[in-house]
């Protein structure tokens, strides 16, 4: 799945950079600067981060539940991102109208 158009880089291509930045560091705080970084590309509209966001999240949580570590320290922590995610990236909607179509 195309996941951001402005650089035509796919769902797969995301979760390859995720990936690769766990296994450099497991617990390291990875946001999608920070991916795209490593992809050597950077946002342009920025619509994408959402999605971005949730791939890193699912990416994340799969990864840990993989490994040696201790679920529930994995789970707690992750929590606490989705509380604050909601808290205070859901509301404006990248500062977008309700009415607001990319196409």
């Amino acid at each position: 799945m195309l996941i951001c158009h402005c650089n035509i880089i796919t769902e797969k291509e995301i979760e390859q950079a995720i990936i690769a930045l766990l296994d450099e560091d497991p617990w390291q705080l990875i946001v999608p600067a920070k991916v795209y970084h490593s992809m050597r590309k950077r946002g342009r509209c920025c619509g994408c981060f959402p999605n971005v966001v949730e791939t890193i999240i699912r990416v994340t949580e799969n990864y840990h539940a993989r490994s040696e570590a201790g679920g529930v320290d994995v789970v707690s922590h992750l929590d606490r991102v989705r509380e604050l995610r909601v808290q205070y990236g859901s509301k404006t909607h990248e500062g977008r109208k309700t009415g607001h179509r990319a196409a």
